[in-house]
């Protein structure tokens, strides 16, 4: 679980005092209740029944081999909201963004640092999160090299190449910028090289395969690999790790009509993971993720909308 919610961040040590969390809802929604996510529109003829609804995992791997994790859980879904259910491949964060924004997409797990620019750009509603039979949930932030690199500390990264992710992520870029530049004093650019990779899966093979010498990565997303062989964990040495930060977020667009919205609620709460590609997935997962928990944006995302802050991050919408 997640230590208490306070106004700083703390990475591993390192306390970064920053500013409240600024929120830039799009005007397009709105917000009366202030729970940080947009409401229903008030008048229902704004309200979308789509006959087929659209479903799309966050693009940090493979698309084709999470079609068939997913496959099992969308026909559940199709059982209890009664509409056909169709998986989307993404290929970008933004991409995944715009396609909620425009309409064309209906449901969605939203990684953890473009779950914000969801919220307040594309009217995403995340209610859901995967989590352990206890209720842990949560993944690390990793700076991650090659064992026989040179590299045995973060300080040994000046003068060489870095790889993130995206801009949008938060493990794969906000928070580990945020450490190098507060806690080791290290600009990119300057001190090093930022180079992007477009996904974690990248990441870590880059540094496998000695294609980068350093990677900041979701340790989930390399524990996963790991189970399906993709890589070893000889391959790869940890030089940081984080706090824990929220995972995945799923949800639905604003504007759904309430009854859809519910079922769709209903669809992920009852879900049964017994001997389910989820489960052989996501178990791997350290907490194991075994079930779907409620959250809520404005609780369980606090801590990454104070990075976006640390990092002067716009939620503006392009």
């Amino acid at each position: 679980m997640l230590p208490a919610l306070v106004r700083k961040l703390v990475l591993g040590g390192c306390a970064l005092a920053i500013a409240a969390s600024a929120v830039a809802m799009d005007p397009r929604y709105r917000d009366a209740d202030g729970d940080l996510v947009a409401d229903l529109p008030a008048d229902p003829k704004q309200w979308v029944d789509p006959a087929t609804l659209v479903f799309a995992y966050t693009p940090v791997e493979d698309p084709a081999v999470y079609a068939k994790v997913w496959e099992d859980f969308l026909k559940h879904m199709e059982r209890v909201t009664g509409k056909r259910v169709q998986f989307f491949p993404v290929q970008s964060n933004a991409a995944q963004i715009e396609a909620m924004r425009a309409g064309r997409l209906h449901v969605a797990g939203f990684n953890t640092g473009s779950n914000p620019l969801a919220v307040n750009c594309a009217g995403f509603v995340p209610f859901a999160m995967m989590a352990s039979m206890d209720d842990r949930y949560g993944y690390e932030m990793e700076i991650i090299t090659a064992p026989d690199s040179g590299i045995q500390r973060v300080e040994d990264i000046r003068g060489k190449k870095m790889a993130f992710t995206s801009e949008t992520s938060n493990s794969g870029y906000k928070a580990p910028s945020a450490l190098l530049r507060e806690q080791f004093g290290m600009e990119a650019g300057r001190d090093y090289e930022p180079v992007f990779s477009g996904k974690h899966d990248n990441s870590i093979l880059g540094v496998a395969n000695r294609d980068y010498p350093a990677a900041a990565i979701a340790n989930s997303v390399k524990l996963r690999m790991e189970a399906r062989g993709v890589v070893t964990p000889a391959q790869t040495r940890v030089i940081y790790r984080s706090q824990t930060f929220p995972t995945t977020g799923y949800g639905h667009a604003h504007n759904l009509k309430p009854e859809l919205a519910a079922k769709i609620r209903e669809a992920f709460f009852s879900y049964d993971w017994t001997g389910s590609a989820l489960a052989r997935e996501f178990n791997a997962a350290e907490p194991p993720q075994e079930k779907f928990m409620p959250i809520t944006f404005k609780e369980h995302w606090a801590v990454v909308r104070d990075i976006d802050s640390a990092m002067g991050v716009s939620y503006a919408c392009k």
